[in-house]
């Protein structure tokens, strides 16, 4: 039996506009990365390492810092700008590339605005959301708007990391992505998980980068201190809440963070993601073999299996190398074109 391609649903691209925008709001060195790593993204570049590394799709989202710099009306112009480009490449390679949006958050309103369109006008697979924007988290009330149309259209949210205020102290002024994106990552899930938000927006389709990052370390010790804070038994626990998002294994995927992660995440919630471009192609190559070794013994086929799983939330995803509109079924309005 063949194996089928990967879909990778943590794959990252940028634009020469983009990078200077960042750069000229004082995002010269990102999240404490040397200047030089900003990532000089192509469809031709990025295909070149998707054929090298077996990956038949990818969901391309823009990554930290986002697209909101201070001010709201620049933040709507940027943000469509990336979405409209994005959409072009999806038109451009339908088979090869997805689109998961970026919204110009916290502006609620201009986030509305643009998830109408990235989904109804553009065809877009799901929304990439940050940990934080300007320090608002994925729970703060300010943003149930933007969560409640989110869960009435069943969308896909990839969660990503970001640097968050105060983050000098936090680093020790080593690069965020290092240490801090992992406890960042921790702290907007547990947020969402305490405060309600997972139960009220149950059909929202979240994916937890990074393996979880150390969130399966905490299920217990903030479950155990819900208990002390007197919550009532019969809820839902931290560690079945977490059973229910998805996790891409983009990251160090050693076997003491696989051995971690699978104590809260079952097979059927495991996505493949390669954090390509902002994780260079070399180092992509070799994480995706260090995966092969470290999953053989867990799953005869963990690439089938992460594939099938993407599958099964993504809207325009092949099936057994079927789109749906070949399969029958009905669509919902698009921009992209086969």
């Amino acid at each position: 039996m063949n194996t089928p391609g990967l879909i990778d649903v943590h794959a990252h691209f940028t634009t020469p506009h983009y990078i200077e925008a960042a750069k000229a709001a004082g995002h010269v060195r990102p999240d404490g990365m040397p200047e030089t790593y900003w990532p000089r993204w192509t469809a031709e570049e990025h295909l070149a390492f998707m054929d090298e590394a077996g990956i038949a799709k990818a969901m391309l989202s823009l990554s930290s810092p986002g697209a909101h710099f201070g001010d709201d009306l620049a933040a709507r112009r940027l943000s469509r700008e990336i979405n409209e480009f994005c959409a072009q490449t999806v038109r451009d390679h339908p088979d090869r590339f997805g689109q998961f949006a970026t919204l110009p958050l916290p502006d609620v309103e201009g986030a509305l605005t643009e998830l109408a369109y990235s989904f109804d006008e553009l065809g877009a697979d799901g929304v990439a959301l940050l940990s934080n924007h300007a320090g608002i988290r994925l729970a703060d009330e300010r943003l149930m708007p933007v969560l409640a149309e989110l869960d009435r259209r069943a969308a896909v949210v990839l969660l990503h990391p970001t640097t968050c205020p105060g983050h000098e102290a936090l680093s020790s002024g080593r690069p965020q992505p290092m240490i801090e994106f992992l406890f960042e990552t921790a702290r907007t899930v547990i947020d969402f998980i305490l405060s309600g938000a997972a139960t009220r927006f149950s059909r929202l389709r979240l994916i937890v980068p990074h393996l979880g990052g150390v969130l399966p370390l905490l299920a217990e010790r903030v479950e155990a201190f819900r208990t002390i804070s007197g919550e009532p038994a019969d809820r839902i626990t931290v560690t079945e809440t977490l059973g229910r998002f998805s996790y891409d294994l983009a990251g160090m995927p050693s076997n003491q963070q696989i051995t971690a992660l699978t104590a809260i995440a079952a097979p059927d919630r495991l996505l493949y993601g390669s954090d390509y471009a902002w994780t260079r192609r070399d180092l992509a190559l070799h994480l995706l073999t260090s995966l092969d070794k470290t999953l053989s013994d867990e799953h005869e086929n963990w690439r089938s299996l992460t594939t099938h799983n993407a599958e099964s939330i993504l809207p325009h995803a092949p099936r057994n190398g079927a789109w749906p509109e070949e399969r029958g079924e009905a669509t919902v309005k698009s921009g992209r074109t086969r």
